[in-house]
């Protein structure tokens, strides 16, 4: 479990389109009793959950909530990285600047580290930077996926998965 942050102008730009946010019928009884607040943050949390839900990963008791530019996450999963990819893929969302998880992992082993890419970053940079290796940057790609769908589409402000490498 641990508080992670993002650059909240980075990412996929979901929460703050207002054409493509999920209609949601209001009763036109007593609408003035309506928190317009409080059906945007119903909106919201329904887009990030559709976010992790389209990466097909497979997390039990999936729950986000959130409190403004914060979201915390709850759930299971098998393992370290399915925790990490969620995790990241809530953060890569614009307008999200951190995402307490609550995630817990059956099958525990190391923590990845993170990278922010910065501009004039690339894959094979980075995988040189951690492995001392440019021809490496399939593992951080691999280690990315699906949330990354092409090695070559990395943006600044983009929080990746560096893993640590078997011996």
């Amino acid at each position: 479990m641990g508080l992670f942050s993002f650059l909240k102008e980075a990412g996929a730009k979901l929460l703050n389109r207002k054409e493509d946010a999920p209609k949601v019928e209001v009763p036109t009884v007593n609408t003035t009793e309506v928190d317009h607040s409080e059906v945007l943050r119903h909106q919201k949390m329904m887009l990030l959950r559709g976010v992790v839900n389209s990466l097909r990963l497979d997390i039990r008791n999936f729950e986000v909530d959130l409190n403004g530019d914060k979201v915390t996450v709850y759930g299971a999963v098998d393992t370290q990285a399915e925790k990490e990819k969620v995790v990241l893929a809530l953060g890569n969302v614009a307008g999200i600047a951190t995402v307490d998880d609550r995630i817990s992992v059956t099958n525990p082993e190391p923590v990845a580290q993170f990278h922010t890419v910065e501009k004039g970053d690339s894959l094979s940079k980075i995988a040189k930077s951690y492995y001392g290796d440019p021809m490496k940057y399939p593992v951080i790609f691999e280690a990315n996926k699906p949330m990354l769908t092409d090695p070559n589409k990395i943006y600044p402000g983009q929080l990746l998965r560096i893993p640590n490498l078997q011996a």
